[in-house]
């Protein structure tokens, strides 16, 4: 794998994945950005919630199961101090379809924490990391 950040200006960056995907990163204004884009700690937490949904989703469909919508609500504590690092990160799936087995939520939950995320289980190295979910039926 590989990716580019290119420079910008103050401290805006453009960031190229190896796919040949953008993303803008850029920080607050009381640190010389424009808030014109996310900022890195931020993408780590997209990095993670979207490794693990994806994870999540792809194991109830092969477990066959009627999943219509996941979305991953991740909050994370920081440090005081510089660094700044995560020190707690909670990911809470919210998880719909009709009549889905509650059980086969919970192990793609849990196969995702202990097996196939590769975010999660990095950073799990240095911060406390806990998974939660929910089930909805998938209609509004």
């Amino acid at each position: 794998m590989h990716a580019r950040v290119k420079w910008v200006e103050d401290v805006l960056f453009l960031g190229e994945s190896g796919s040949g995907h953008g993303i803008v990163i850029d920080g607050p204004p009381e640190h010389g950005g424009r808030n014109l884009g996310v900022r890195p700690m931020e993408l780590l937490l997209l990095g993670v919630g979207s490794c693990s949904a994806f994870d999540v989703v792809h194991i109830l469909k092969k477990s066959r199961q009627p999943v219509s919508d996941c979305e991953v609500k991740v909050m994370a504590q920081r440090s005081e101090t510089v660094p700044k690092v995560f020190t707690r990160i909670s990911l809470h799936f919210v998880v719909s379809g009709r009549n889905l087995d509650e059980a086969a939520v919970q192990r793609a939950v849990q196969l995702s924490a202990e097996k196939y995320c590769s975010a999660s289980i990095m950073l799990g190295k240095a911060a406390e990391i806990e998974h939660s979910f929910e089930i909805t039926d998938g209609v509004e």
